[in-house]
Formats: structure tokens, C-alpha cells, sequence
């Protein structure tokens, strides 16, 4: 559903099976933002955060972080994301987090213009 969303408002959006997908992926196409469900197999998402902040290509970029469980939070900035938001998540939210963690135009505005 974010993807979907995402990339309605013209975004580039690569998705991952896993997480040792989504850790390839980040390391070749280095995104400006990666957005993860902390429940993602084959391994934990704290350890994928954990790789991506260990390395030299992905440890700068942001990570939005979805949650159902509100103990997973503390597990998920302590990893390294970014930012935390709770499950279900409307598209819209994370939409405006991206806008907020890089100063862009109000994301109202942006959806209005684009639709």
C-alpha cells in the first residue's frame, strides 16, 4: 500500500521480498529514504537496520520504520531507524514524515498539485 501510494505521487519506489533483499538493494541503488516493515523475514529488521547503519553507502540514509508492536520502538531507534510509526499507518503519514525529514513542500500541497 505505501509503495502504491508512493509512487502515485511520482516517487521511484524499489520493493524487497526480505531483508537481505532489501539490504542488496540499498547498497546498489543507494535511495534517499527507505521505508521498512520491522516484520520482514529471513532475519530480525533491527538486524537489517543494524547492516545498514554499518555500512559506509546506507548508514546516512533515513529509515522509516512501521511497527504493530509498540515494544518494537525502542528496539527499532536503538538499531539505528530514523523514524518510528505505528502500524496501521496511513500512506499519507509517511508521505509527510518524507516531506518533514527533507524539508519538502507542505504534503498537501504536493499531493494536490500532482493529482
Amino acid at each position: 500500500m505505501q509503495a502504491i501510494y508512493l509512487r502515485a505521487l511520482g516517487c521511484k519506489v524499489f520493493t524487497a521480498n526480505d531483508g537481505l533483499g532489501a539490504l542488496e538493494q540499498a547498497s546498489v541503488l543507494s535511495p534517499d529514504v527507505i521505508v521498512m516493515d520491522m516484520q520482514m523475514p529471513p532475519f530480525d529488521a533491527c538486524e537489517a537496520l543494524r547492516r545498514l547503519n554499518e555500512l559506509s553507502g546506507t548508514r546516512k540514509i533515513p529509515v522509516i520504520a512501521l511497527t504493530e508492536d509498540p515494544n518494537t520502538r525502542l528496539e527499532a531507534f536503538e538499531a539505528g531507524c530514523t523514524v518510528c510509526l505505528m502500524k496501521p499507518c496511513p500512506p499519507q503519514v509517511v508521505w509527510a514524515q518524507i516531506c518533514a525529514l527533507f524539508r519538502l513542500p507542505d504534503s498537501k500541497a504536493s499531493r494536490s498539485a500532482q493529482g
